[in-house]
């Protein structure tokens, strides 16, 4: 398996860097998703889940960001799946520029949905324009529904939310329609799915929504 160490480049330059990465693999036909949340919302579950399901309709590669260790990695490669682990070296965010260095080192094939799973945590990641196409968050129901009240960048940066684990919805007082309209009110734009990656509820939803931004992809490319 792959690891690649990243050390963060503090540039002002960022978005510039990020739009001019943003082009480059449009012209690659790889579509780069920066999938955002806390750590413990899921996110290597939902991945997991999402590489089996699209398996045959559309080739799927992850590039693991975290501070240290490689167990995500192993767990997607594990299904077959093309990874790649990175290194932030403490830094809690992915930017432009070690997205760019990750994904040289980590090689997709044209044609590709590459997930970039971001480093834990609701700040910083919605802060740093990545060179992704697509921006996923995952809200986790043992989280809480009044994450969007707190965190309000990250909802309003993401083009879709995930609230997963809606399984444990029995066991925690989380109210879905107070989630939805926390959200919207902060970013009307936002396409929101309750999910469930252990059941499978609602994920066909999701996928399908995932392909049809795909294809627009694609087809605009």
């Amino acid at each position: 398996m792959k690891v690649i160490e990243l050390n963060k480049k503090a540039t002002a330059s960022n978005d510039r860097d990020a739009a001019l990465l943003r082009e480059e693999l449009k012209s690659r036909g790889l579509f780069l998703i920066n999938l955002m949340s806390a750590a413990g919302s899921g996110k290597t579950t939902f991945l997991s889940r999402t590489i089996k399901d699209l398996e045959g309709r559309v080739p799927v590669g992850v590039m693991e960001a975290d501070i240290a260790s490689d167990v995500d990695a192993a767990a997607i490669e594990a299904l077959g799946a093309k990874s790649i682990q990175a290194h932030t070296g403490g830094c809690c965010h992915m930017d432009a520029a070690m997205t760019r260095e990750a994904l040289d080192a980590f090689q997709p094939e044209g044609g590709m949905i590459v997930f970039l799973e971001n480093v834990g945590n609701l700040i910083c990641p919605a802060e740093y324009d990545t060179g992704a196409h697509l921006k996923i968050m995952l809200l986790s129901v043992p989280e809480g529904d009044d994450k969007p009240l707190k965190y309000p960048l990250m909802f309003e940066e993401s083009d879709a939310l995930l609230i997963t684990k809606t399984d444990a919805l029995p066991y925690f007082d989380f109210d879905l329609e107070a989630a939805r309209k926390r959200a919207l009110a902060l970013n009307p734009e936002i396409a929101v799915f309750p999910v469930s990656a252990k059941t499978g509820e609602g994920m066909a939803a999701f996928e399908d929504w995932l392909l049809g931004r795909y294809r627009a992809f694609t087809e605009s490319a």
